[in-house]
């Protein structure tokens, strides 16, 4: 019997150390092991991220090691957050607001008011050029127009002229001279994002009055701006989510002439759910399903909030899609409505945003800055303007489809070990992954 006591004494003291070590690495350890309020937790919130009250880590402070893995929601991360110099500044101010993760697209919209625009002004192309020197690893990427007077909501009989004009030949010699500046401003590896949402109602360069001159157009465009000495140019081909005015699949150009298989997605329409959009016609599975039987890489140029509002939700989900399906960029759209760093109108999915891509490992260098300049880049198979101004015009008036009946919910986010999810302790949530040191 004083045995069976003398055992169970040192039983409870066996417990009450592992209670103290566990207790204490909690404190010790505490970027490690987060405890979290239950309702943040339930919320959705990424458990174990830094929380707004937390001090903004170094932007030198970077995991390594076996921590140190490809950044979330695709290799290179990115906003729009200007067309000028603004935006080269804003983008060292975004990174500190994540706590130091990399920036590594630098994303901008040549004005398409006047062919001198689209030309490519080396005024307008120095400080992205200053900034790509200064970092040979970013990604400059450049929506260009296929059109002058791109806003101007000209009817659709002018809008088949130009694209006629221009598959003839008619503005080769601007798109010329914009591939030579491009060059001369040591941006010879530019992702070109050319005559972006073709399918929608908006832009001058859109495709629905004469598909196959629009495509026939873009052809010569990529034809014309490959010929330059010294370009390594790769070319976007960046629908926006959905049908619109014309499946964006009767106006793609071919393989040949398309190196990236874009598409600008913002949460609309009002109501639609996240599971929707992936569902819909010519949505976000149209659009991987795409991109893998043609053998091309992924991008979303531009993504984020809009008529539904303030939805954490939605940025959830679609950073979930992103880290999925790995494209080869993404930028988010940062001005309000669609924005979370530079909107205070959407505070909670600008917290889910931050808690998600806080203090993230750089991500791996595109694939041409390594290899052939001529080599596309390689596919990535699913397991799967902005002109200066705040508003898109493109989003204020776009027609869309009726939204679908819903038919289910979101695809979950894949599942993080037991080590990483937060375990109810009364009001708070206990995380454990700093287990993960101790095996090695």
């Amino acid at each position: 019997m004083r045995s069976d006591g003398r055992g169970r004494v040192r039983a409870v003291l066996r417990a009450g150390v592992v209670a103290a070590v566990l207790l204490t690495s909690c404190t010790v350890l505490l970027a490690s092991c987060m405890v979290l309020p239950v309702a943040e937790r339930e919320s959705g919130l990424r458990p174990g991220a830094p929380q707004e009250r937390e001090p903004a880590r170094s932007p030198s402070a970077r995991p390594s090691g076996a921590a140190a893995a490809s950044t979330p929601s695709g290799r290179a991360l990115g906003a729009f957050l200007g067309s000028g110099p603004e935006g080269v500044r804003r983008m060292a101010e975004m990174e500190r607001w994540l706590g130091g993760t990399k920036l590594r697209v630098g994303h901008t919209y040549l004005p398409g008011r006047l062919w001198s625009d689209i030309e490519g002004q080396p005024g307008f192309l120095a400080p992205w050029a200053r900034w790509r020197r200064a970092d040979p690893t970013g990604l400059f990427v450049l929506n260009v127009p296929m059109q002058a007077r791109n806003e101007a909501r000209l009817d659709d009989a002018r809008v088949r002229a130009l694209l006629r004009e221009g598959a003839a030949g008619g503005f080769d010699a601007h798109f010329r001279t914009l591939a030579r500046n491009l060059v001369r401003a040591q941006l010879a590896d530019t992702v070109v994002v050319l005559g972006w949402e073709m399918n929608g109602t908006t832009y001058t360069h859109r495709c629905a009055p004469d598909p196959r001159a629009w495509k026939a157009y873009w052809r010569r465009i990529v034809t014309t701006m490959r010929a330059v000495d010294g370009q390594r140019f790769r070319f976007d081909f960046a629908p926006s989510r959905g049908r619109d005015a014309i499946p964006w699949t009767a106006c793609y150009p071919g393989d040949d002439v398309v190196d990236v298989l874009g598409m600008d997605a913002y949460d609309q329409p009002k109501g639609m759910s996240f599971g929707e959009q992936v569902r819909e016609p010519y949505g976000l599975q149209a659009h991987v399903d795409f991109a893998a039987r043609h053998d091309k890489p992924l991008s979303y140029p531009e993504w984020g909030l809009f008529r539904n509002g303030d939805n954490a939700e939605y940025v959830r989900s679609m950073l979930a899609w992103m880290d999925r399906h790995k494209p080869l960029y993404q930028t988010i759209s940062d001005y309000c409505p669609h924005g979370v760093w530079r909107c205070r109108a959407n505070p909670t999915s600008a917290k889910t945003f931050r808690m998600a891509l806080f203090a993230q490992p750089e991500a791996p260098l595109p694939p041409w800055h390594s290899g052939s300049p001529t080599a596309p880049p390689p596919s990535t198979r699913p397991p799967g303007i902005r002109p200066p101004g705040t508003e898109p015009p493109r989003q204020a008036g776009q027609s869309r489809p009726s939204r679908p009946a819903a038919t289910g919910t979101a695809p979950p986010a894949p599942a993080r070990p037991w080590w990483e999810r937060c375990w109810a302790v009364g009001q708070y949530c206990v995380r454990f992954d700093w287990l993960r040191a101790l095996a090695g």
